[in-house]
């Protein structure tokens, strides 16, 4: 019954003066539909950002690429290759030294189509993939899921600009080998073709990881459809070493590398180091730069909305300066002036609120219908109003306080 004698007045005076009311319900619904989804969007792109490459220990690999260099024949380069593997090899704290034709998460690198028979006139996928002259597995720190690694004999020496050589096996993710083979028990053993039609090649799989990124790291399960074949290759301007460090020992190793590098080189050389924590920084800037964007906007609407709530109280407070002395004069306790506008301002707030979750389930429909996201999770709802409910609280609190703390006296000698 005291909470009914209470509401009623308080409904009373909100009818009377609709507009601060209004305008108060309509921020609050605004800021709660694009917090939640600003906040969701947060979370989804820091998960982005915080995937795994599949590397084992990414702050341990940095890669190399050398430039500069003449392209001689085939065993030339390929015995040069051996050579600058050598040299780093022998620099203190490099734990291997792999030559690929791409590094994890560097937005530099080539893909091909995937079939599973010759007839497709359609891929069934489209990879991203790594030639190694070693065992990426062992190098990258890769976890084998299902089959084996390469063994030595497996590994060829192509010339890429006259071979029409392929490897006989591959290792794939496991991304990729639920999307080739939905529902099986096993990919070891099956044929899958590089290409489409009569040209394509035929090789077998031999073994299949938990995850390798492809080297765009594309969103979702395709970030992660990835192929290893067992290739060193000649006459590719592209390819790069991969060097892994023994823990801690990364900064310094890079430099030594560039050093021993152009020491064992004949003619002046380009040496090109970037380390992997690099490659994921610059792969994932423009996610962690559009994350930090809305953590500001949501920041500011909190900020603002609490502005609104804080001047329209204070106003409320000074055009009831006489109507809080004569509530004061008839017993009312501060306590009573304080819960009063409390209470208006969570009646405010609930009905913002209420119209806010409305607005935010239907904002995330439109982002579901144009981008890649899911649907708002309840949490993000609940947790929202919670913080809503606070702010409105905390904001009206000094307003509130100002008001319970007029004397009658005071306000009853106001004009």
């Amino acid at each position: 019954m005291k909470m009914n004698l209470e509401i009623r007045p308080i409904l009373s005076a909100l009818l009377r003066s609709k507009t601060g009311a209004i305008l108060v319900a309509i921020q609050v619904a605004i800021s709660l539909a694009i917090l939640v989804n600003a906040v969701y969007i947060v979370n989804q792109r820091l998960a982005v950002v915080a995937r795994p490459s599949g590397v084992a220990a990414e702050n341990e690999v940095f890669s190399v690429g050398i430039d500069n260099r003449k392209l001689d024949d085939h065993a030339t380069q390929i015995a040069m290759q051996k050579q600058d593997e050598a040299t780093m090899r022998a620099v203190p704290g490099v734990a291997s030294v792999i030559r690929s034709s791409q590094s994890p998460l560097s937005r530099s690198g080539s893909t091909t189509s995937i079939a599973l028979e010759r007839k497709q006139t359609s891929a069934s996928a489209h990879v991203s993939y790594y030639m190694t002259g070693d065992s990426a597995i062992k190098h990258w720190g890769l976890k084998l899921v299902e089959g084996r690694d390469f063994n030595p004999g497996e590994y060829l020496e192509i010339d890429q600009s006259s071979s029409k050589e392929f490897v006989d096996v591959v290792i794939i993710t496991k991304a990729l080998s639920q999307k080739l083979f939905p529902g099986d028990a096993s990919a070891i053993g099956k044929t899958i073709y590089f290409g489409l039609g009569d040209d394509a090649e035929a090789t077998r799989v031999i073994g299949v990881v938990e995850r390798l990124q492809t080297h765009g790291a594309n969103k979702g399960s395709k970030g992660e459809e990835s192929v290893i074949l067992p290739i060193r290759m000649s006459n590719n301007p592209y390819a790069i070493f991969s060097v892994r460090t023994e823990a801690g020992q990364r900064d310094k190793v890079m430099k030594d590398v560039d050093v021993a590098l152009r020491a064992a080189s004949a003619a002046p050389i380009i040496v090109k180091i970037r380390s992997m924590e690099d490659d994921r920084r610059k792969r994932y800037r423009a996610d962690n730069g559009l994350a930090w964007m809305l953590i500001a906007v949501c920041i500011l609407l909190l900020l603002v909305t609490a502005s609104g709530i804080v001047g329209i109280s204070s106003l409320w407070v000074t055009q009831r300066r006489k109507h809080i002395g004569v509530r004061r004069a008839l017993g009312a306790r501060r306590i009573d002036i304080l819960r009063y506008f409390v209470t208006e301002n969570l009646m405010i707030t609930s009905f913002g609120i209420g119209c806010g979750l409305a607005l935010a389930i239907a904002l995330n429909q439109l982002l579901v219908s144009k981008l890649e996201l899911t649907k708002l999770p309840t949490p993000y709802l609940l947790g929202g109003s919670v913080i809503f409910w606070i702010l409105g609280i905390i904001a009206v609190v000094g307003p509130a306080a100002r008001a319970a703390s007029i004397s009658p006296a005071t306000a009853t000698r106001s004009t």
